[in-house]
């Protein structure tokens, strides 16, 4: 895992901002924080501690601060706010700053850069989407569908079935996110976003058959471009030596950059509808977040049965 970088042209797509200084070159700036700083005590004078790696955002109460400042006294503030090693400016709120803020900036080769959102909302934003772009990240082997809401990864050797249990849940109603290769990332402590590369994004490899575009052949409604990874199944050819959970009292996790994940292990052998295990997983997944567990309810009534409080008997 690698130290993430997000290179400001992609922040001004995502974000679709304006450009206010097309000369400036910023093809090879790069962000390298998702935090962001709002120069208020900057562009007051006070630049001790000044967070000069982060993206600077101007709103409007600092907009109508400088506006109360004489050319004297902004000119010295702009030019060393300017001077220091920023990666952007931003302004919001339908601000837009002054010639003198315009010239020196394009001087020291810093992008301009405005939104016409409100300042709180956009600051939410852009850390959201600096966040997830700059989070963590690393790519497994496995496939990633979306059934009944829940983010299941598909994890086996290959061969045991992964690709052909993700294109069975399409043809039932779910959406593939990503076969073969999987990029997760972290993006809080808590969640993992898987997506596809985008050289594969939407391509399922079917042994036999080759490669199939699932959003072409399937329609639109049968992908989706990125998921939370809610639970994990592994694949495995059926040992007969092998013990197998078959209550589901206890639950396993794996774990991917630090965070746990609910994990099930499924042995394959002729016969078994993997696809149907798959769905009843992700439901009983679902319900369990809801508050009920069949285990724990099986668990109980055994419990009442043997101290005699069982309405029902066994």
């Amino acid at each position: 895992m690698t130290m993430q970088t997000v290179g400001l042209t992609a922040l001004v797509e995502k974000l679709k901002l304006k450009n206010l200084t097309p000369e400036v070159d910023m093809s090879d700036t790069v962000i390298t924080t998702p935090n962001i700083n709002r120069p208020a005590l900057q562009l007051a004078g006070y630049f001790d501690h000044f967070a000069s790696d982060r993206v600077q955002i101007i709103g409007y109460v600092e907009y109508t601060y400088l506006k109360h400042l004489t050319i004297e006294q902004r000119l010295p503030i702009y030019e060393r706010f300017l001077s220091s090693e920023i990666p952007c400016v931003i302004f919001s709120s339908r601000t837009e700053p002054d010639d003198e803020f315009l010239k020196l900036a394009v001087k020291h080769n810093k992008p301009l850069l405005a939104s016409d959102q409100e300042t709180s909302p956009f600051m939410a934003e852009c850390i959201r989407a600096l966040s997830t772009m700059l989070a963590p990240c690393i790519s497994i082997h496995g496939v990633l569908v979306d059934v009944y809401g829940e983010g299941v990864l598909l994890m086996g050797e290959s061969g045991v079935g992964k690709s052909e249990a993700a294109l069975e849940l399409v043809k039932r109603g779910h959406r593939l996110v990503t076969d073969d290769v999987v990029e997760i990332r972290k993006v809080d402590e808590e969640t993992l976003i898987g997506r596809s590369p985008a050289i594969t994004r939407h391509f399922i490899e079917l042994r036999g058959i080759g490669i199939v575009d699932v959003k072409e052949l399937f329609g639109v409604s049968s992908i989706r471009e990125s998921k939370q990874i809610d639970m994990v199944i592994r694949l495995e050819e059926w040992d007969k030596d092998k013990e197998y959970d078959r209550l589901g009292l206890n639950e396993e996790y794996t774990e991917f950059l630090g965070t746990k994940v609910v994990c099930h292990t499924l042995p394959i052998r002729p016969g078994r509808n993997l696809a149907v295990i798959v769905e009843t997983a992700a439901a009983n997944n679902r319900q369990k977040k809801l508050g009920y567990n069949a285990a724990q309810e099986l668990y109980r009534r055994v419990q009442e049965s043997i101290a005699g409080k069982g309405k029902g008997t066994i």
